[in-house]
């Protein structure tokens, strides 16, 4: 082999081997970073739950005795999702139910939804989104008390044809400007109540989701 061949035969190692200590560093970074954003999700999920699922309604640990919801189209899930039960001395008190509204003014927002075994609810939070700066945001409870106009509610208080915002004849407030928003929020909502509501024993029957590992 000439000196010329050999030269190119190093190079190419040399370069193969920078190729796959760089796709290593990659893979790694990336696992790394995918671990401390699924951290970073779970975190702030648990804060929302806190805020719609007042401690004295429960008296069990309710991370260890979530259950796994297939697909459910009701709730706007394709997807496997967890339902956060709540217990008081062994009965069912609440669960908390995550859902997406599919059809917000810049797509998908995902909300966790608290609601007691009575079929009342206790909480909505918004979990992600989309819509525009400073007219839908206010969605979220950190820009505006809207969210809160959920507490209580059920579908014994208002019947169907009132789950919707004021403008199209229902019982919910909207902004000027940005009604697409809070419609596609209440209707995820009302969705989840008339789901719950036909489901409420399946629920609280499911097996943990530590029990199916």
């Amino acid at each position: 082999m000439s000196a010329y061949a050999r030269h190119s035969a190093r190079l190419a190692m040399v370069l193969a081997a920078f190729a796959l200590a760089g796709t290593t560093l990659l893979a790694l970074t990336y696992g790394a970073t995918k671990d401390n954003i699924a951290a970073s999700e779970k975190k702030a999920k648990m804060a929302l739950i806190a805020q719609i699922l007042p401690p004295a309604l429960y008296d069990n640990d309710i991370i260890r005795d979530a259950a796994e919801l297939q697909a459910v189209p009701e709730l706007g899930l394709a997807e496997p999702a967890l339902v956060y039960r709540a217990l008081k001395e062994g009965q069912p008190a609440a669960a908390v139910l995550e859902a997406i509204a599919p059809d917000g003014y810049a797509g998908k927002i995902k909300l966790l939804i608290a609601i007691k075994a009575n079929g009342e609810i206790s909480g909505v939070r918004v979990v992600a989104h989309k819509e525009t700066p400073g007219l839908g945001d206010y969605i979220e409870i950190a820009k505006n008390n809207w969210i809160k106009g959920f507490d209580g509610t059920s579908l014994d208080k208002y019947p169907s044809k009132d789950w919707k915002v004021k403008k199209d004849g229902g019982q919910f407030d909207y902004m000027t400007g940005a009604t697409v928003t809070p419609r596609a929020v209440v209707k995820a909502v009302h969705k989840a109540l008339v789901w719950f509501s036909a489901n409420r024993e399946k629920i609280f029957s499911l097996p943990a989701q530590e029990q199916t590992k």
